[in-house]
């Protein structure tokens, strides 16, 4: 005989104060799991997208980040004559020869320093990212000190409004639009022309080469003849792997501290469950006695003790993800370990995210529930219908 689901529900409503502050307890674990899975996702995902799957990235061997890289103009000259790159309808290569710097501006609010890229594109490099929409003014003119800003950074630092004018590299540059590129890296970045940006900086070399290729799957291609030609010291990488590269220090730091974190509050929440389950065993010691009278056997006691504990952690999981969810109306920004710029991105629930929530909640039930449920089924029949 298996004793009735109906029956559980109902103890669990008969003791809801007990069940709601246990389910609370489970709910706020949960909530900082999903939310550290969910902020791990958001930042890689954010970088990923940065990328796009046809497009290559040639940089200096060895650089971990644009930053770091160094091209010649010599090389990159080198680098545009691959018969793989693709051309444009006018027949121009589809090909941004681009410089990467850093600059420092005060954050809108609390006038805090942050570092924020500049990026340098060629004529073709608009053309590389069909993703960038502009949303207010227009792009800057080729040969111009004149900078578009992405709405992320539009949106968090001072001095970046359309008319108003930057003061880096030894010049003054004028914001002649805004720019949104989704929820990539691209909003974060300020554009403005490559060679007026070498020039302000006295730069002889190019950060990066990106180009699209005109068959994707000629990728391996390419890769070779490019670091095998003795005069380029540089290699190629999918725009999408190179960005997902990125995230990895962070993003792997985030889940340590995430999992860090939920495994200490989780055996807080633990230890609360099974005290509770302890305690519904204890009151209820007579009925125990009576369902085992009436012929439920010691298996059908253990699994109606173990549900109830699993569907504590259940009500707090399906809460704690509610919680997590509306975190996704966020937008954090942070400095990326990798680059040392600041990049704003937002939480992102997955299904993956959902599952492993879950599982992570049913699991606590089970844990705390496991000890009182073999309890209540060990009772002595006789010893059990005598309890006050």
């Amino acid at each position: 005989m298996q004793i009735p689901i109906v029956y559980t529900w109902k103890n669990l409503w008969a003791r809801r104060i007990t069940t709601v502050l246990t389910a609370t307890g489970m709910a706020l674990v949960v909530f900082v799991f999903a939310t550290m899975l969910m902020l791990s996702q958001g930042l890689e995902q954010t970088l990923v997208d940065t990328g796009s799957p046809g497009n290559v990235m040639v940089i200096r061997r060895g650089s971990e980040t644009e930053v770091q890289s160094s091209i010649a103009r010599a090389q990159a000259a080198i680098v545009e004559t691959l018969p793989e790159i693709a051309n444009d309808i006018y027949g121009k290569r589809l090909l941004s020869k681009e410089t990467v710097v850093l600059m420092v501006l005060n954050k809108r609010g609390s006038d805090n320093p942050g570092n924020v890229t500049i990026r340098g594109l060629s004529a073709s490099g608009l053309a590389l990212r069909p993703q960038v929409q502009l949303i207010n003014g227009r792009m800057f003119r080729s040969g111009s000190s004149e900078i578009m800003v992405g709405r992320k950074v539009a949106e968090g630092f001072n001095g970046v409004g359309i008319g108003e004018t930057l003061r880096f590299g030894l010049s003054d540059w004028a914001v002649v639009g805004i720019f949104d590129a989704g929820n990539t890296g691209f909003s974060s970045e300020i554009w403005g022309d490559a060679d007026q940006l070498m020039q302000a900086f006295r730069r002889q070399s190019y950060s990066s080469v990106i180009f699209t290729l005109a068959d994707p799957l000629a990728f391996d291609r390419v890769k070779e003849r490019i670091e095998n030609d003795p005069r380029l010291p540089l290699e190629s990488k999918r725009e999408t792997e190179f960005y997902a590269e990125q995230s990895e220090l962070m993003g792997n730091f985030l889940s340590i501290l995430g999992l860090t974190l939920s495994v200490i509050f989780s055996i807080g929440a633990t230890i609360g469950a099974m005290i509770t389950m302890h305690a519904s065993v204890a009151s209820r010691t007579r009925e125990i006695g009576t369902l085992r009278a009436l012929g439920f056997n010691k298996p059908s006691i253990l699994a109606a003790f173990m549900l109830e504990s699993l569907l504590l952690g259940l009500i707090g999981g399906i809460v704690g993800l509610a919680l997590a969810s509306t975190m996704q109306f966020l937008t954090i920004s942070t400095m990326n370990w990798q680059t040392f710029a600041e990049l704003a991105f937002t939480f992102t629930l997955t299904g993956d995210i959902v599952v492993r929530s879950i599982m992570f909640a049913l699991v606590m039930g089970f844990v705390g529930g496991f000890l009182p449920s073999v309890r209540a089924a060990r009772m002595n029949i006789i010893d059990a219908l005598r309890a006050d």
